[in-house]
C-alpha cells in the first residue's frame, strides 16, 4: 500500500457544494476542485498548512469559477479547465481536453470530456489511487440537469464514467443525495441495494453528515441515471426505447418530481 496516498480534503461551502483541496504529501502540490468559496478555500488551506499550486475547474458555472481571480491572485497558482469552454473560465492557464494527462506530483489524472451539463464539462480521474472529480456531471444517485447539452451528449459522458473500476471514489459537488434518493425509489422501488442506501443517507443527513463520496459500483447498482438498461425502470416511466430515451425520459421526470 502507498504510504503516502493522494489525499483529499473535503468540506462543505455555499448552500450545498463541497469543496475540495487535494494534496500530494511528496511533492507539496495543492489543488482546489473548483473554486465554490475562495475565502472558505484560504481557510481550509490556512487549517491544512498548505500552499496552493493549482485551481482545477471542471465547469464555468459561478459556483465552480467564481474564486478563480482571488485564489490565483493571492497564491500565483496555475488554473487548468476545459479547452471546450476555456472563454468562460476566468484566469485559465491550461487547456485540457478528452484524453489528455494532468501529472500531480506522483498522482496522473485523466481528462474526460463530460459534457451535457455545459458544453464544455470536463471531469478529472486519477486512475492509480481510484478517485475521481466529476463536478455535476454525475450526483449521488444523480446527474447534472440539462442546461446546454442533449440528453445523448450526457448518456455518452456517463458511459464514460461506468468504464472506470467499480472501486472508483467519486466525488461530486454538490449534496444533493437526499433529494436524489426520493426520485431514484419512485421509478424503481424494488431496488434493495437503493432501499438500503437510502437508509444510510438518512442516518448521514440526520447527522449532518456527507454522503459523498459514493463508489461508482454502488452508482451503477442504484443510481437511475447510469440503469437504463433496467426493466423495471423503463416499465416504471413506460419508455422501451433506446436507451438514450430511457435516460431522457427519466431526466424530464427527474426534472418535474416534486417528491
Amino acid at each position: 500500500m502507498n504510504e503516502n496516498p493522494l489525499v483529499v480534503h473535503m468540506f462543505p461551502c455555499l448552500s450545498d457544494n463541497y469543496g475540495y483541496l487535494i494534496h500530494d504529501p511528496e511533492s507539496g502540490m495543492t489543488a482546489t476542485i473548483d473554486t465554490p468559496d475562495a475565502d472558505e478555500i484560504c481557510r481550509q488551506l490556512i487549517k491544512q498548512d498548505w500552499q496552493l499550486s493549482h485551481i482545477l475547474n471542471t465547469h464555468h458555472h459561478s459556483d465552480h469559477v467564481g474564486g478563480n481571480q482571488q485564489l490565483k491572485q493571492q497564491t500565483g497558482c496555475e488554473v487548468i479547465g476545459p479547452r471546450a469552454d476555456a472563454s468562460r473560465i476566468p484566469g485559465i492557464d491550461v487547456q485540457f481536453a478528452d484524453g489528455d494527462i494532468f501529472q500531480f506530483g506522483r498522482f496522473s489524472a485523466t481528462i474526460y470530456d463530460t459534457p451535457g451539463h455545459t458544453r464544455g464539462h470536463i471531469a478529472y480521474h486519477f486512475f492509480d489511487a481510484h478517485v475521481a472529480f466529476v463536478g455535476d456531471t454525475l450526483f449521488a444517485l444523480g446527474c447534472g440537469r440539462l442546461f446546454e447539452g442533449t440528453p445523448a451528449q450526457m448518456w455518452n459522458s456517463l458511459q464514460k464514467i461506468m468504464r472506470w473500476d467499480d472501486e472508483t471514489l467519486i466525488y461530486c459537488a454538490h449534496e444533493y443525495t437526499q433529494a436524489n434518493a426520493r426520485f431514484a425509489i419512485s421509478i424503481e422501488p424494488e431496488n434493495e441495494q437503493l432501499q438500503q442506501r437510502i437508509e444510510w443517507i438518512d442516518q448521514q443527513r440526520k447527522q449532518s453528515l456527507p454522503t459523498v463520496p459514493s463508489t461508482l459500483g454502488t452508482e451503477k447498482a442504484t443510481n437511475p441515471f447510469l440503469r437504463p438498461d433496467s426493466e423495471k425502470i423503463q416499465a416504471s416511466i413506460g419508455v422501451k426505447g433506446s436507451l438514450v430515451e430511457v435516460f431522457a425520459r427519466t431526466r424530464e421526470l427527474k426534472d418535474q418530481f416534486r417528491g
